[in-house]
This record gives structure tokens, C-alpha cells and sequence, in this order.
């Protein structure tokens, strides 16, 4: 069975999380051409951020709703980035997903790989009694899907493919302070909301059996091995 490699990066600061998986990504991309490495996938990164809003290459800088001023008085940076999507936040409580892996070699299109994405939090929050569900036209998991004024996503997806191998990911909302998602237009929406796991179950949820269920439910999506 094909191998991942798993870091658990803890606490990082967002720029320090990026030029690592740069520095990753061209090592991938690189392990593509030496014929026997084809069965190493890459990398499969946790960690949290402090707090930061990260711009997609495609997204609109009138989705941050404040300026520099407030950015420091709230203590948040903000980066414009080379992934899909448009704004999100990270913050601590908040799991961060970064798999660094070549498709070629898994075997699946970046659709897949995608949809996939969202199948590991998905089924992920079914063992804590969440339904979720994707949303037409949007990437990402959602809850109340299709009720107006009830949509909100949990989990947000962005990804940069290069030569078939990803970088960034998901941002699953677990512990996460929601306040600092009224400083933006979440993905970009005007008309849809945010939640996190501890607002839906009304309780702290603990953070790193959380990890440990995203780390199987991974491996059983994709299947592949974690080591």
C-alpha cells in the first residue's frame, strides 16, 4: 500500500507553515522523476495557526473587512497566497490540513482528490452525531444544506496543484474562536455562515482525539498508509 509521510507541526506561525510545505512540494515534485520512489506519496501536515487571514489567488481583497489598524489590534496578519478560493481565517482551536502528495501516483484526478477532502470530515463528524454534506457550486463541508438562512460550513478547502502534486488543504473549524470571522466575507459569501464543532455540540471537543480520528478516517479515504 502506498505511504504518507505524517508531521503533527502543533502551533506555527502561518509564514513559517508555508515556505515548509513549499520546501516540500518541490521535494515531491522532484521525487518524480527518480523511478523508484513511485510508491512515496509525500506528506501529511497537522497543525494550528495563530491568528490570519489568508487571500486565494483568485479571491477579492474587499473580503477583509478591516484594514492594517485593526489587524494589530486584533492580532491577526494577513497574507495573499497561491492557492484556489478566496478569504478564510485560521486560528488556534482550529485543525489545519496541509497533504503535500502526488495524484499521479494515488491514481485519482484533482476533483477527486477534492471530493475526497471532503469525504475525511464528513465522515468525521458522523462519529460525533454531525450530519455534514457538500454544497453545490461551493468546495468545502457544510451544515443544513439547502435551508436558507441555516447554511454554514465548518471545514473550509483550498488546494495549488502543480504537475500533479497539492499543497495547502483544509481548515476544520474545532475550538475555534468564530469572532474573527466577522472581519471577513468567509470564501467570499455574503449570505452564508460559520460554525465549529464546539458551537454544534455545545461542548470543548478534545483536540487531539480529534486528530487521531482525522489521521484513520485519511488513511481509509484515501487508502493509504500513514507513517
Amino acid at each position: 500500500m502506498q505511504t504518507l509521510k505524517f508531521q503533527d507541526l502543533g502551533l506555527i506561525d502561518y509564514k513559517q507553515g508555508w515556505d515548509y510545505q513549499e520546501e516540500l512540494f518541490v521535494k515531491v515534485q522532484g521525487k518524480r522523476k527518480e523511478p523508484n520512489t513511485r510508491e512515496d506519496l509525500g506528506f501529511l501536515l497537522f497543525c494550528e495557526h495563530p491568528h490570519v487571514y489568508t487571500l486565494g489567488k483568485s479571491g477579492h481583497n474587499n473580503n477583509l473587512l478591516i484594514g492594517e489598524e485593526m489587524l494589530k489590534r486584533i492580532n491577526a496578519t494577513y497574507y495573499h497566497i497561491n492557492r484556489g478560493g478566496d478569504i478564510t481565517y485560521h486560528g488556534p482551536g482550529q485543525l489545519v490540513v496541509y497533504p503535500i502528495l502526488d495524484l499521479e501516483v494515488l491514481g485519482i484526478t484533482l476533483k477527486d482528490y477534492i471530493h475526497k477532502l471532503e469525504e475525511v470530515i464528513i465522515s468525521t463528524l458522523d462519529t460525533y452525531g454531525i450530519k455534514a454534506e457538500r454544497l453545490d457550486g461551493a468546495t468545502g463541508v457544510w451544515l443544513d444544506r439547502g435551508i436558507a438562512g441555516r447554511e454554514r460550513k465548518i471545514c473550509a478547502i483550498g488546494v495549488r496543484a502543480s504537475r500533479y502534486v497539492t499543497m495547502h488543504g483544509l481548515a476544520f473549524n474545532v475550538n475555534t474562536n468564530l469572532d474573527y470571522f466577522n472581519y471577513i466575507n468567509p470564501c467570499g459569501f455574503l449570505d452564508k455562515g460559520v460554525t465549529s464543532m464546539k458551537k454544534e455540540l455545545g461542548v470543548e471537543v478534545d483536540f487531539e482525539q480529534l486528530k487521531v480520528r482525522i489521521k484513520e478516517k485519511f488513511a481509509d479515504v484515501y487508502r493509504l498508509t500513514l507513517n
